[in-house]
Order: C-alpha cells, then sequence, then structure tokens
C-alpha cells in the first residue's frame, strides 16, 4: 500500500461528529417519508423538513412563474426564506428545502406547450419523457465559481450586461437576482453560526461554529482560498441547484479540491483526518454527482491523488447514499479500485464505476477528438458531461420500444398478407421510426421554447459562454449539443421476438393466430401458451435467439437516431438506452407481449437481461448480464448501465474483491460505459424488504444512483429484490 492510498485512522472525536451527521441523516430521511406518501423513489436529496418556512411566490397574470426575471426574483427571495441551518457537528452550513416547483407554479407559459400531433403520438405510445421542458441535465464547470466565487460571479453579470448592453435585460436580470440573494444566504448563515458560537456549551462546537462564521463571511467578498471554504462554496451551489428542478451535477471532486488540499497539507494547515470530516459534511448536505480518477485530456497520466483516497473514504465513514463515481481505464491506478470494491463489501453498496473505454471512444464517434472525450466526468444518474461547454440532456426522455412492437403485432394481425417474422419486423420498424421522429420533433420544440420559459439560471453562471454571450445554456449559451434520446425495453423486444421465432416460426407449436389470441387476452385461460413462450432462451442467455434480435434492435434504433438531426433546428441527437428506475411505470399501461410478459408488469431494464433469465444456467452470471451488456451498448458514448446485485454469500466463493476487479475491468475493455453494484446477503435483502424499517440505514444502488432502501416504493425494492435473488442462483 503507497503512502498516497493509506486509510487514515480517525480519533473517536471525528468518528462521533461523522456518526452525528449520519443518525441525522436517517432522522431526516424518516421526516420525510412521513410528510410525503411514505416512499420517495429518487436520489436520496439532502433537504431539511423545515416546520417554519413559508413563501408566497411571484406570478403572472396567469398564477405561473416564468421567464429568467421572474425566476430569479422568486428563487432570490425563496433563498431568503429558508431558515439558516448548521449541524452541530458539520464543518459546513447551509441546506435546501425541497425544490422550488413545491412552492411555485413554474413551467411552461400559455401556448409553449408541445403541438396537439406530438401530443397524439405521446398518448399512442405511452411517451411521459418526451425532453420538453427538461432541465439541469448538464455538467457545470465549477471552477468558475471557485475561481470567481459569488462576489466575482456578480462582477461578471454585470460586466457583460454593460458589455453586451443587450435591448432586453431580461436574462441578466434574472442572473443577477440570483446571486444577489446567494449573497444574502450566505451572509445570513455567517450571521446564524455566530448567534450559535454565542450559544455554545463546549470549546469545539463554540471554535465550529465561529470558523464556520468566518468562512462564510470570506466568501461574501472573495472566492474560495482555502478546502474548508472552497467545500463550503460547494455546499451552498448544491443547495441552491437543487433548490432549482432537483439540480444534481457537480464535477471531477478530486480535483476541484486537489489545489486546496496539497496546499494546505504542505503547509501543515490542513490533516488528512479533518479533510475527511470536511468531505463528510460535503455529502451530509447533498447527493450531488461527481468523479474521482480518470485522465488528463492527453491521457498521458492519470487523475488520482492522494484527496481522491480521502474524498472515497469520506464516503465509506459517514455511510449514507452517495452519487460518487470512480473512473475506470485501463492502466488506472489499480489501489483506487480496490479501495472502492473493499468498502462496497464492507458497507453493501458504495461508489458505482464510470468506464472509460465505452464513454470515450462513442462519444469520439459523434465527431468529437478523444481528449475532449478523456474530459467528460459522470455527473449525472448514468450519465456524463463536459464540463460547462456541453448541453446534452441525457436521462430526460423515454421511447418505450414495446410499445412499437404490440402497435406492430396488431397491424401485421390486422392485415390481408400471411403473417411473418419479416413483415413483423417491418411493422416495427415503422413505429419505431414514429417513436425516434417524434423525439426530435420534441427536441425542437423545446429548443424554441425552454430558454423563455425556464431558462437554466444556476448552471448558466457555471458554463462558458451563457454569460459571456447573454444566452441560455439551451440557447446557444454553449458550444456543444448532442440531445440524448433513450430508448427502452430491450429484451422486452428482443424476447418477444425469439419467443415468436422459436414457438411459431420454427417449431410451429403455435400458430400465429394462437399466439396472437393469448397475447391479446393477456393469456387468460392459456397459463400453458404464457410459460411456452416465456422459457425459451432469453437476451443473455449463451447462443440464444434473442440476443441476434436485441443487436438487431439496437443497431435499428441507432441508425435512426444518428441517421438525422432534428428537422427544424438541426440539433444533434445521440442515441442512449437507459429507463431509470421506471420499469413498472413504463409496463403499466402496457398490454401483454410475446414473451409472456402479463399486462401491465415491468419492462426490461436498458440494455439488460431481464431478472431470472440464467435461471438453470451452468455459469457465473453476473458474467453471462455483463457481456449481454456490453454487446448491446447504443455505442456514442451515452450510458447504458450494468446493475449487479450480488450475494456476498456468494462472491466470498467465487474470490471476492479480485473477481469484482476483474469483471470491472473486462466490462470495461469489452465497451460497456457504467456498473452500479450491490454486494449484500440475499438474507439481509428480503429482511428489509419484508419489513424496511428493519434495516433503516441499509443503503442500495438502484439504478445510476444510490438511496436508503427503507425509503423506496414496494415496486422500487421489489426490481432489487428480483435482482438479488437471480444472483442466488449463480451456481446450478
Amino acid at each position: 500500500m503507497s503512502a498516497m492510498s493509506e486509510r487514515v485512522e480517525l480519533s473517536s472525536e471525528v468518528r462521533q461528529r461523522i456518526r452525528s451527521m449520519h443518525d441525522s441523516k436517517i432522522y431526516y430521511n424518516d421526516e420525510k417519508l412521513k410528510r410525503y406518501g411514505g416512499h420517495i423513489d429518487i436520489d436520496d436529496h439532502g433537504f431539511i423538513c423545515f416546520d417554519e418556512l413559508e413563501f408566497a411566490p411571484e406570478t403572472h397574470e396567469d398564477g405561473m412563474v416564468y421567464g429568467c426575471g421572474m425566476i430569479g426574483r422568486n428563487l432570490r427571495r425563496f433563498m431568503n426564506a429558508i431558515p439558516a441551518y448548521i449541524h452541530p457537528d458539520s464543518a459546513l452550513a447551509g441546506a435546501w428545502a425541497g425544490v422550488f416547483q413545491r412552492f411555485a407554479n413554474i413551467g411552461l407559459r400559455p401556448g409553449d406547450e408541445a403541438p396537439a400531433e406530438l401530443k397524439a403520438i405521446y398518448e399512442k405510445y405511452d411517451i411521459h419523457q418526451n425532453g420538453v421542458g427538461a432541465m439541469n441535465h448538464l455538467g457545470p464547470d465549477m471552477t468558475i465559481g471557485l475561481r470567481l466565487g459569488w462576489r466575482g460571479l456578480l462582477d461578471k453579470i454585470r460586466y457583460y450586461r454593460e458589455f453586451n448592453a443587450p435591448a432586453d435585460t431580461d436574462f441578466y436580470d434574472g442572473e443577477e437576482e440570483l446571486v444577489l440573494g446567494m449573497l444574502e444566504y450566505v451572509r445570513r448563515h455567517a450571521d446564524y453560526a455566530r448567534e450559535m458560537a454565542a450559544q455554545a456549551e463546549d470549546a469545539f462546537h463554540r471554535n465550529n461554529y465561529q470558523e464556520i462564521a468566518k468562512i462564510n463571511e470570506n466568501l461574501l467578498e472573495a472566492p474560495p482560498r482555502t478546502f474548508r471554504e472552497a467545500c463550503q462554496f460547494l455546499a451552498h451551489f448544491q443547495s441552491v441547484d437543487r433548490t432549482y428542478y432537483a439540480g444534481g451535477a457537480l464535477g471531477q471532486i478530486d480535483e476541484l479540491l486537489r489545489p486546496y488540499y496539497e496546499k494546505e497539507s504542505k503547509a501543515g494547515t490542513l490533516s488528512d483526518e479533518e479533510a475527511i470530516w470536511i468531505v463528510a459534511s460535503l455529502l451530509y448536505n447533498d447527493t450531488h454527482y461527481c468523479q474521482v480518477g480518470g485522465q488528463i485530456p492527453d491521457g498521458s497520466r492519470g487523475l488520482t491523488s492522494r484527496i481522491s483516497y480521502l474524498i472515497l473514504q469520506a464516503t465509506h465513514e459517514i455511510h449514507i447514499p452517495n452519487n460518487l463515481a470512480v473512473r475506470v481505464y485501463e492502466g488506472m491506478d489499480e489501489e483506487l479500485l480496490r479501495r472502492a470494491v473493499e468498502y462496497i463489501l464492507e458497507d453493501g453498496s458504495g461508489v458505482c464505476f464510470s468506464l472509460s473505454k465505452g464513454c470515450e471512444e462513442g462519444f469520439a464517434k459523434n465527431g468529437h477528438p478523444m481528449e475532449l472525450a478523456r474530459m467528460r466526468a459522470k455527473v449525472g444518474c448514468n450519465w456524463t458531461a463536459l464540463p460547462g461547454i456541453e448541453y446534452p440532456l441525457q436521462d430526460v426522455t423515454r421511447l418505450n420500444m414495446a410499445f412499437a412492437l404490440v402497435h406492430a403485432l396488431d397491424d401485421l394481425m390486422a392485415g390481408e398478407e400471411e403473417p411473418s417474422l419479416e413483415g413483423l419486423w417491418e411493422h416495427f420498424c415503422r413505429h419505431l421510426q414514429i417513436l425516434v421522429d417524434c423525439n426530435k420533433d420534441s427536441y425542437d420544440w423545446h429548443y424554441e421554447v425552454v430558454s423563455r420559459n425556464t431558462p437554466e439560471i444556476v448552471l448558466n453562471l457555471f458554463c462558458h459562454g451563457p454569460i459571456e454571450r447573454g444566452l441560455n445554456c439551451a440557447q446557444g449559451g454553449v458550444d456543444i449539443i448532442g440531445l440524448n434520446v433513450d430508448g427502452i425495453a430491450l429484451a422486452t423486444v428482443a424476447d418477444s421476438f425469439a419467443a415468436i421465432e422459436e414457438r411459431v416460426v420454427r417449431e410451429k407449436r403455435l400458430t400465429w393466430q394462437e399466439m396472437y389470441d393469448a397475447v391479446k387476452s393477456d393469456f387468460a385461460g392459456k397459463e400453458n401458451i404464457r410459460l411456452m413462450l416465456n422459457s425459451i432462451s432469453r437476451f443473455g442467455a449463451p447462443d440464444s435467439l434473442a440476443e441476434k434480435w436485441a443487436i438487431r434492435t439496437r443497431d435499428t434504433y441507432v441508425q435512426m437516431v444518428t441517421s438525422s438531426p432534428t428537422p427544424k433546428h438541426h440539433l444533434k441527437v445521440i442515441p442512449g438506452m437507459f429507463s431509470h428506475g421506471d420499469v413498472y411505470y413504463y409496463g403499466e399501461k402496457l398490454p401483454a407481449t410475446p414473451n409472456g410478459r402479463h399486462a401491465g408488469d415491468p419492462i426490461s431494464h436498458s440494455t439488460e437481461p431481464d431478472p431470472g433469465f440464467a435461471k438453470g444456467i451452468a455459469s457465473f452470471s453476473p458474467t453471462l448480464k455483463a457481456n449481454a451488456v456490453a454487446k448491446t451498448q447504443p455505442g456514442y458514448g451515452n450510458s447504458a448501465p450494468l446493475h449487479l446485485d450480488i450475494d456476498t454469500d456468494m462472491l466470498g466463493r467465487e474470490g471476492g474483491a479480485d473477481t469484482l476487479m476483474a469483471l470491472i475491468h473486462a466490462h470495461e475493455q469489452m465497451g460497456g460505459t457504467l456498473i452500479n453494484l450491490n454486494c449484500i446477503t440475499k438474507e439481509q435483502i428480503r429482511r428489509a424488504h419484508a419489513d424496511p424499517a428493519s434495516e433503516p440505514d441499509l443503503v442500495v444502488r438502484v439504478t445510476g444512483y444510490s438511496a436508503f432502501f427503507a425509503s423506496l416504493s414496494r415496486e422500487y425494492r421489489q426490481q432489487i429484490v428480483d435482482r438479488y435473488l437471480t444472483a442466488e442462483e449463480q451456481k446450478v
């Protein structure tokens, strides 16, 4: 073990502080569940439930809030309405109180909704996420804020408003109001810290509050100068970023903090133990997405440093949901990967793994140099983005390809020609093209309306171009626009085509009509037919027919997306295949499908095989699953994740950390893009599912995000349980 990777032995005092924040997180999570319907199926957002918060927004005559100026004024008032908050054992001040939309009707102004012809397609194909009005799915460059500070950002806004002299100053007015609100927010926390210091009964808390007051007072006039000030600036950014449309991207956190750490560590003014406590305090503030590791743009050296390890240890020590990723590439610091895997084996969950080969080589296929591709950081649930220069909107669209199959089967059986596989495929492709074209049209509409309604008022501050040009980043404020389109239900489609080919065409055990009647009746009274269709060798199993259909579907979908830009504004679109955790949601209205799936049952995840695909196969099924996901990546740099949920009892028999590291590297070299990993015994996950309260601090990685298992709805818990109970059958 090198000095760079050495674990820090924390004192009992620091452990107690971090444990105190952990316990508070559990408490506030329980409070959220009581107030918001008993479950929260998204990132474990770090907001505090403030009873005393009152806010009445300024609105237009229609009662809505839109436009940069009005949004900026309201956000300024809202940040001032949030009660000052400092956890007594945290190194940092501040918290947020929930997304702004809960307190104000914010959105599109009348007349800016999607056209009627698009709405008809949305209804027919059950499209809920079309990209129109999508917010926050881009990566900021936080070095802008760390270099300028809030006061410097204000000066920048005022300089470029005068320099550009626009006829309409609404954009700059809104941005200025926001930054003024943040300066007032920081001032209130400095004052509050002084008040708390005066009331403190012991030396540690008195000194801690005084130090928090000092760093916030410094941030009122200057950019961050110390490690703790940098983390405080990032914490305040997290609070306002989450407040506005639940933003969650942070950046390459080890590089953001490294200059401050190295300077103070060398001067002897910051210990590693103190750095871990401060980072743990930042993690307590919120679960923003960030990354450690990776390479510099030319690939000549890695980015891993001592602070990378300290950040990893901080996530381990506080043991709450986190959205940290480790960048994996050939030739990386193996100790960083090993440490991350070891923490997962200790804790049951931990970081995710962003894989360079698939992300970078895929992004380069869009015409970008590899040097630029290496700069993309994992800053979203499943996605990577260039800091401050790219508008990608990944993870905001869902095209349920299984609906294209359902309509195709209806068209085939209603036609006059003899049913055939190729006939079904032609109908499927026609409906799939409608889905893709609809999303391109939707992005054109988004481009026209979003900037005058809900501009990226927070992230514009941390991008290169918007303030300088006076343009929202969705309107040409940044240089690179490549809008993601996600196709979902790949295995549902592939297994359905394979079931028809095997049972109807090859074996002739069913006629086309018998198969169709069974599917249309949701297999009522025809369980034997459902089982016959469901029991084929499914996608993910070795040498299955379904793999051919999965690859053919993927290739066709990717070609449809990449063959043309959006028709009106010629915006580049990039294919993705990510379902998030919404497999139940997107299955609710979907009729039964020929893979034996009942109407209303969930669809398949992203490009993954369905749970249970490896039952009865004498193979290590995580490897089979990894191979299937790697083979069906969309291939243009947008992530299609691999979820590995492994029973630790089984893993101990298979080589433990070494096996997982080998699997992670193999998937990366095959072109995989992201791995989300949980390692918990099947007994623990079953117990927690039956009684969530019995495991209040069990953390799991749901898809690309991390959450308390107890905070998830039964449907979301079930999909994780299904993945684990498959892992139970690894060796047959």
